[in-house]
């Protein structure tokens, strides 16, 4: 059976649903040469989930630069450690720049101008799924509510502030960035669902 959306989902209600987490395959990138083999395979692909990570600074005026950039098939998630290469790797930047892909993910406004901190670059085709859910009346802004409005699961948080320039990422870490990259590809894909039926309907 569907589940109906409401406008603003309570958050109160999040905690007491099923938790969801990315099941599939964690790739973790940590050189320019490995960055570009997975490009090469990204780039074959129509729809990418996309987000990225920071280490969190608790130093007034101090902002860190990106450490993690997560990129999201259905049932792959490519971990890209940015904090261990030079800038903006050419491979991943032209994944970045390339005006087919569609590439969706979550207030990406701040994203590209964090990603932009390292390099600059120009923006190709990003799709901010904060737009889309506006389309089947959802006015949550927040992955955790999106999510537990359309799937009625609940995405922990627990890692959000965690130590994104360790040494070794934890597999929690690692779970947890995979599965806010591929939690993006599922909404897409469950607003494209919805709005094509209620065309159908009227």
């Amino acid at each position: 059976m569907e589940i109906e959306i409401v406008e603003t989902y309570d958050k109160e209600n999040i905690r007491n649903l099923p938790q969801e987490q990315f099941e599939g395959h964690i790739y973790i990138l940590q050189t320019e040469n490995e960055a570009a083999r997975a490009v090469d395979y990204l780039m074959q692909k129509p729809l990418l989930g996309f987000d990225t990570e920071t280490r969190p600074s608790f130093q007034k005026g101090k902002l860190n630069k990106v450490a993690l950039l997560q990129v999201a098939t259905q049932d792959q998630c490519f971990l890209f450690r940015l904090n261990r290469m030079e800038g903006i790797p050419t491979s991943i930047k032209s994944l970045l720049e390339d005006e087919v892909i569609t590439k969706v993910g979550l207030g990406l406004k701040d994203d590209m101008q964090n990603l932009q901190r390292r390099e600059p670059f120009t923006p190709g085709r990003f799709i901010d799924i904060q737009n889309e859910v506006t389309k089947i009346g959802i006015k949550d802004k927040g992955l955790q509510k999106i999510y537990a409005n359309l799937f009625g699961k609940k995405i922990t948080k627990r890692q959000q502030l965690s130590n994104w320039e360790a040494d070794v990422l934890t597999p929690a870490q690692q779970r947890y960035a995979a599965t806010d990259a591929w939690a993006c590809v599922r909404i897409y894909q469950e607003i494209q669902r919805r709005i094509a039926e209620l065309n159908i309907e009227h």
